[in-house]
């Protein structure tokens, strides 16, 4: 902490006595400034403010009561500890400074050895609380700094695994920043729904979209003959592409056990596991229907149809975004969660201005521009 020596005690008194007396003794230990009035005090602390007051009380024009209210009602001033000297000495009088905010109440006449004795502990006081306000910045930056890490660290993560993906299919680079910006905007656009605003808080909205990109992570463990098959899948290919969400799931939960049950990849697992559920319950792995299907994974479902729609693949073209509207426009209540839905259509060219954003190919870029 500071040395005392270094701080400065200003005394105010109509009577030179005593701040002859007061400098006298005090100047020893810190550097003394002195006034006569409360005006002149306060025009001294605006200019250079002290680190402490010892403030009398009776003084002409402007009392140490008012100067001591001013003090402590200016933001700039008012942690300056005042220690009125006076020599009013009723009960009434020592409650009412208390009151307006003095840390001491000394009485006149003074003995300079208490004088000293609370000024040196209030100023200590006042450093020690100095002292630990900087202890507590330290730490909040420390704690900002680590959690900042933390983040990137998650996003990392994410973005290694998502690109492990996109070495399987080269189609999903593009997807995989649509589909992550969608379900931004939809979560964000229900955070004051009824039926969402529980669940999506803001640290929640920023865990599930970090996760998005690995809604389909599932995918590296399935056959390039069926992934990357530029026709129709028969039954059979169906089926095995259908299991992209158990290996998703499964890798997802593998890691996040070794990370704790509060670990960020549980929306991942979720995600994964969950966005080829439908609301009617004719979706897989399980065939969830209704709220029994994770948020994250109607969030996702959304956003992943609609762009699956408007993007080219090797087995179809791109179809036009007003196509892919109406598409999931039909599928309420059907495939999608209602509210979702009726969220998407009021964002539908905020969909559409995220897709020409990320698009990848002129033939999507026209596609999309068709109204």
């Amino acid at each position: 902490m500071d040395n005392l020596s270094n701080n400065s005690v200003l005394v105010v008194d109509d009577t030179d006595l005593h701040i002859e007396i007061l400098t006298s003794t005090l100047g020893n230990e810190y550097k003394i400034i002195s006034a006569s009035d409360g005006r002149t005090a306060l025009e001294i602390i605006s200019d250079n403010p002290p680190d402490i007051v010892l403030l009398d009380v009776m003084m002409p024009e402007m009392d140490g009561y008012e100067v001591c209210r001013l003090l402590k009602n200016n933001p700039k001033t008012r942690d300056i500890p005042v220690i009125f000297l006076t020599g009013m000495v009723s009960l009434q009088d020592k409650t009412k400074g208390f009151e307006l905010g003095a840390v001491d109440y000394i009485t006149k006449p003074f003995e300079i050895r208490e004088v000293k004795a609370r000024v040196k502990t209030h100023l200590t006081n006042k450093l020690a609380k100095k002292f630990l306000e900087n202890q507590k910045n330290i730490l909040e930056e420390k704690v900002r700094e680590r959690t900042l890490e933390l983040s990137l660290t998650q996003e990392v993560t994410i973005d290694c695994l998502a690109s492990l993906a996109e070495t399987r299919d080269p189609e999903t680079g593009g997807h995989i920043k649509r589909t992550k910006e969608y379900v931004r905007e939809l979560a964000r656009n229900l955070q004051n729904h009824t039926r969402f605003s529980s669940y999506l808080n803001n640290d929640r909205i920023d865990l599930i979209c970090k996760s998005a990109p690995l809604h389909d992570i599932g995918k590296v463990g399935v056959p390039d003959s069926i992934l990357l098959k530029p026709a129709k899948l028969n039954r059979d290919e169906w089926v095995e592409m259908k299991k992209h969400t158990l290996y998703g799931r499964n890798a997802l939960r593998l890691a996040e056990k070794q990370l704790g049950k509060d670990s960020f990849l549980r929306y991942a697992r979720q995600i994964a596991y969950s966005h080829h559920e439908k609301w009617d319950g004719s979706g897989y792995p399980e065939g969830l229907s209704g709220d029994k299907i994770p948020i994250c994974g109607r969030l996702m479902a959304v956003a992943d149809v609609y762009d699956t729609l408007i993007s080219k693949r090797v087995y179809k073209a791109p179809f036009p975004h007003a196509k892919a509207v109406n598409i999931i426009e039909n599928e309420k209540g059907k495939s999608f969660d209602p509210d979702l839905v009726d969220v998407f259509l009021d964002l539908k060219e905020k969909f559409r201005a995220i897709a020409i954003a990320f698009v990848e190919s002129d033939e999507e870029r026209e596609a999309i521009a068709i109204t």
